[in-house]
């Protein structure tokens, strides 16, 4: 179904940074080091930082994470940091692709806490004995919101771009970002091959429809953020992203809609605390606060799906029900598919990628 969605009166991100710039010499930016060039809110690399309303420090809290989800770390954090538990507590944030990101914590960039795209960049972590393996045995999973899988189109579709066959025309260009670092290609491109093989039952026919989708890739960003500004900027007829970020991109004034495709793809981005954190009382508040009633309806404000049922009541004429909503773990977990689909070598969907962009 064709669903265009209106815009937000928010600061566009083209202002933001625009007003960052101009205060940076009040702002303390993150040491967190590394980055890419995909992030908002720091000077020209992933790194920001966002101190508490009012009180000394009593606590830093390093987060890194994926690009998109800065947006609602804007509302957060600050909400955060006008509660008891979170007042005094500063926050350095680092933005970047998904896989990129979880390398640099394994490789020992300085952590408290994250927040990826997808499981598998969590497990790396869990592996390298940074995160506990019991990081999702909670309610949610270790999930505090979730979006799904749709297509950005120009303003008005010129290309009426309703469905995934669709982008299998001759005439459609797209842009979607690289599954090797990135964890939002690898939703991406999830979402159609479950929906042409039926949830894998006939793999084939999802992979010979990833494969057209792929023969149409417009260039190769590293990550959602980077996908967007490259679409943005005139680049492709349709961008494969969240919700989240589609509606981000409206309420930034860009001149574009979405389309929620009939089929489509849960996306789970999971949190965890490094668990060698000297800073454990505020990371562990801090993902309460995550869950609560107020943050939970912030993500909601920011575009992100609540996932405590009474809050996501709330949103429910911002965030349809598509006719066919598929889900991770009804696939078997991302274990199964990360390595039957995207095993850097073996991957079926990695190898189509590669081959065709070699």
């Amino acid at each position: 179904m064709f669903t265009a969605r209106p815009r937000g009166s928010v600061m566009s991100r083209r202002q933001f940074t625009a007003l960052f710039t101009g205060t940076a010499g009040a702002v303390l930016l993150s040491a967190c080091g590394g980055g890419s060039d995909d992030t908002v809110g720091g000077s020209a690399g992933t790194e920001g930082s966002s101190a508490p309303q009012s009180g000394g420090s009593k606590a830093t809290l390093s987060l890194v994470a994926f690009a998109v989800p800065k947006v609602g770390f804007d509302k957060v954090i600050p909400a955060f940091n006008a509660t008891e538990a979170g007042s005094g507590v500063f926050f350095s944030q680092s933005y970047g692709a998904s896989g990129d990101q979880s390398r640099k914590v394994e490789s020992g960039l300085p952590t408290d806490i994250v927040l990826f795209s997808l499981e598998p960049d969590i497990t790396r972590l869990v592996k390298a004995g940074l995160i506990d393996a019991n990081w999702k045995e909670d309610e949610y999973h270790g999930v505090p919101a979730s979006s799904v899988v749709t297509l950005v189109v120009r303003k008005g579709n010129p290309k009426n771009i309703k469905n995934w066959d669709d982008l299998l025309r001759d005439d459609i260009t797209i842009v979607s970002p690289n599954p090797l670092s990135s964890g939002s290609a690898k939703w991406n491109l999830l979402a159609p091959y479950l929906w042409k093989s039926n949830g894998g039952t006939d793999q084939q026919a999802g992979l010979d429809l990833v494969k057209g989708l792929v023969k149409n890739l417009k260039g190769q960003p590293k990550s959602g953020r980077e996908a967007s500004e490259l679409f943005t900027g005139g680049t492709g007829d349709v961008l494969i992203s969240y919700e989240n970020e589609a509606i981000l991109l409206e309420n930034d004034g860009e001149d574009v809609e979405y389309v929620t495709p009939p089929s489509t793809l849960l996306i789970e981005n999971p949190f965890a605390i490094i668990n060698k954190t000297k800073n454990r009382a505020a990371a562990e508040a801090f993902r309460d606060f995550l869950y609560s009633d107020e943050g939970q309806r912030l993500w909601g404000q920011a575009g992100f799906r609540p996932v405590k049922a009474n809050i996501f009541s709330e949103f429910q004429d911002k965030y349809p029900s598509p006719e066919k909503l598929w889900k991770i773990d009804e696939q078997g977990g991302w274990d199964k598919i990360n390595a039957e689909l995207f095993d850097a070598d073996n991957g079926l969907i990695t190898k189509i990628y590669t081959e065709i962009n070699a």
